[in-house]
């Protein structure tokens, strides 16, 4: 199955388009939010478009194919304009032997076996990393990058990693995982 991950919208109608267009143009079966949808949060300045209503119709528009995962700057209000799911913490993904542990950033899973995938946002890097108990993988932000980063989703498809600027769906980082970890390539 091909995923379009991504995270950190928070409220930029215009990145938030371009995801969409993305989304679209990958051909992916689910579009899964890591959080932050909406508010920008009060560290972050304002982004790019910043329209909390025309985001959520976007997002609305592909209703069916989201799964949403909360974000620390997502509430309870936002409910009232989402028409899918949007309050959970956490969700697991079978990922061959392996489980994908699917979080926002600012919540730690409590239990994360060895060889779980641990997959987020929050700190809008992005990033792979080998850790003791989990391989960690960060999405990036779709629309207030930090560390120098593009405004970046990530594909999942057959154990590949893939980077891409959502602004111009180029590829800029890929990781492949492998049964003891994952070796990378930057492109």
């Amino acid at each position: 199955m091909k995923y379009v991950i991504a995270s950190d919208i928070h409220g930029s109608s215009y990145y938030c388009e371009l995801l969409k267009e993305r989304f679209l143009a990958e051909g992916a079966e689910k579009l899964i939010l890591l959080g932050d949808l909406l508010y920008h949060g009060a560290r972050n300045p304002l982004p790019r478009a910043y329209d909390t209503l025309k985001c959520a119709a976007i997002l609305n528009g592909l209703k069916e194919r989201i799964l949403c995962i909360r974000g620390n700057c997502d509430s309870q209000v936002d409910t009232l304009v989402l028409e899918f799911p949007v309050e959970a913490d956490f969700a697991l993904l079978p990922f061959g032997n392996r489980t994908a542990v699917l979080a926002h950033g600012h919540l730690t899973p409590a239990v994360l076996r060895r060889g779980d995938i641990l997959i987020n946002g929050h700190f809008h890097v992005p990033a792979f990393e080998e850790r003791e108990n989990c391989t960690y993988v960060n999405c990036g932000s779709v629309s207030i990058p930090k560390g120098n980063s593009p405004h970046s989703y990530l594909v999942l498809e057959n154990g590949v990693f893939l980077w891409k600027d959502v602004e111009t769906g180029e590829p800029f980082l890929r990781k492949e995982l492998t049964e003891t970890g994952g070796k990378e390539k930057i492109l």
